[in-house]
């Protein structure tokens, strides 16, 4: 089975930084796309950024140029570095993997969630 951590979240003023950390874990599974979605109350999840296992980059506009994803494919961590916060950024945060097995083909994970709060 697969299992997504995620930690990092919490209170920060508007203008401050996060950093979102995310493990993922299943020996038998490779991990291709990891990333991060948020859902803000009252609203649906809408992606944050994803990154493959290559390294290419896929961000929200929303979060371009203060955001920045990266991730460690022999740790099976993804990270999401946030700075210049806004309140507007304030939603539970959401870990994603699609995981590839031999046998079972890919699926997609999701972790459990890490409330990121900015007060303004």
């Amino acid at each position: 089975q697969v299992q997504l951590v995620e930690s990092g979240g919490g209170l920060v003023q508007a203008g401050g930084s996060l950093r979102l950390s995310c493990a993922a874990s299943g020996t038998i599974f490779r991990f291709n796309s990891m990333g991060w979605y948020r859902q803000a109350p009252g609203k649906q999840r809408e992606l944050v950024a994803v990154i493959t296992r290559g390294g290419s980059t896929n961000y929200a506009d929303s979060v371009k140029g203060r955001f920045t994803i990266t991730r460690d494919n022999a740790k099976n961590t993804v990270l999401l570095q946030m700075n210049s916060l806004k309140p507007e950024d304030t939603a539970l945060y959401y870990c994603y993997a699609e995981a590839w097995a031999i046998l079972a083909g890919s699926s997609d994970y999701w972790g459990q969630g890490t409330q990121v709060t900015v007060s303004s």
